[in-house]
């Protein structure tokens, strides 16, 4: 489901049990984001290809208790928000200078939403300093990750 306001454009979605809930708000006509497809051996068993926008904002919601889960590889950068009860990758995030960074894998949004062509990335090949630089300049700077109280 996509709704408008003003200039931002809501795209909703979730895991496929509905336990995690995502809400991305972006600028841009989603028609032009071209999904990342991230050649690790992470992302790739998990099919994962994201989206951002660094005007944006990135919601994601527990819906039960216990229901997010977090996966950290290689430099431990980056952290991947998972559902705990189906094993779907809802995003990706990392924090600097106190603010939190992220991009949400458009699998997870809701069907009718269309992007353009996936275009493959490989941050491993980037050093860890060209990794943030990127992600600080094409990831969205504004993500909220809310979790229910066990």
């Amino acid at each position: 489901m996509m709704s408008t306001t003003g200039a931002m454009k809501s795209l909703h979605g979730s895991c496929h049990c509905g336990r995690l809930a995502v809400e991305f708000s972006t600028t841009l006509d989603p028609t032009t984001l071209q999904p990342r497809v991230c050649d690790c051996s992470f992302c790739r068993k998990h099919g994962a290809a994201y989206v951002s926008d660094p005007a944006g904002k990135l919601s994601v919601s527990e819906k039960y208790a216990g229901a997010l889960r977090e996966y950290r590889q290689g430099s431990n950068t980056a952290r991947f928000l998972l559902c705990s009860n189906c094993g779907v990758l809802v995003a990706v995030t990392f924090e600097h200078d106190a603010r939190l960074y992220g991009a949400v894998n458009a699998g997870c949004l809701d069907e009718e939403t269309r992007f353009a062509a996936a275009v493959p990335a490989s941050p491993q090949k980037l050093s860890p300093e060209e990794r943030i630089s990127r992600w600080l300049t094409v990831w969205i700077p504004d993500v909220r990750v809310s979790t229910l109280d066990p």
